[in-house]
């Protein structure tokens, strides 16, 4: 992607004609964002990805509906939650790859397990990482201002401790929620183990579908891919007890799958 005006906007395909260009609204290292910057990649859907640093998002977001990331605003209306936004996505594309089965049985099946990766894996990937990172500036600077406004930048540096604080208070950040945010990974991880214990290609049917590609991007904070498009840092410069887990869950079956997904697909 290239950087194009002094907003900081991002735009793919920017040479397609007569396609709707959708507006992605992102916080940079989310990984629900990431989720539907696979899919909007993987469709061939033509975007500007406009980053921005909490809180300071919820300028943005609160405009088109959203008091979160990833909002999605597009001519057909805006969209706040990111399987709304994957379903739409399904809806445009034209590039032949969809990502919800048309077999009804099927389609449930990717659903369920597309709900069951945002609403446990992503919650305790998220709180799981900021246990050992939010109250690292270096750290949270790369996640957060990866080419986001300057004022806001600015904001980060003054703000960084108030900031840390609010999110530790938010999602209840301490050694005990951590800790049961690493029960629920590995709850998901064993769940998707036996899923690919047959050696099934995908988690559901024969094709990527949206169940696969939520797993891995939700589960890319305990995974750390290279080719994760806001790479934090390498995990040699972890802490030992958090690149520990992160390697035992790399060496799991279902973080194989999810490492090859982003070496091959992503």
């Amino acid at each position: 992607m290239q950087t194009f005006t002094e907003l900081n906007y991002f735009m793919n395909h920017s040479k397609i004609a007569n396609i709707e260009v959708v507006r992605f609204i992102t916080i940079p290292i989310s990984h629900y964002c990431e989720k539907v910057r696979w899919a909007l990649d993987l469709l061939k859907i033509p975007y500007i990805e406009e980053r921005h640093v909490p809180p300071f998002h919820r300028s943005a977001t609160i405009k088109h509906g959203g008091s979160s990331v990833p909002v999605l605003v597009t001519k057909s209306g805006n969209f706040t939650d990111s399987t709304d936004i994957l379903h739409y996505l399904d809806t445009i594309s034209s590039s032949g790859q969809y990502l919800y089965p048309t077999n009804a049985e099927m389609r449930q099946e990717v659903e369920e397990l597309e709900e069951l990766f945002d609403a446990k894996l992503g919650v305790d990937t998220r709180n799981w990482g900021y246990f050992y990172r939010s109250g690292d500036r270096k750290t949270m600077r790369r996640a957060w201002c990866n080419s986001t406004p300057v004022l806001e930048r600015i904001g980060f540096e003054i703000a960084f401790p108030l900031i840390s604080a609010k999110v530790r208070q938010v999602y209840n950040i301490t050694a005990e929620s951590a800790a049961l945010s690493l029960q629920g990974i590995r709850e998901v991880f064993e769940i998707v183990n036996q899923r690919l214990a047959d050696d099934r290609p995908y988690l559901a049917g024969d094709r990527l579908s949206a169940a696969d590609l939520t797993f891995a991007a939700l589960a890319a904070p305990v995974l750390q891919p290279l080719e994760h498009p806001v790479l934090v840092a390498k995990i040699e410069e972890l802490p030992i007890d958090m690149a520990s887990v992160i390697r035992e869950l790399q060496a799991t079956v279902a973080g194989n799958y999810a490492l090859r997904l982003y070496r091959e697909q992503r």
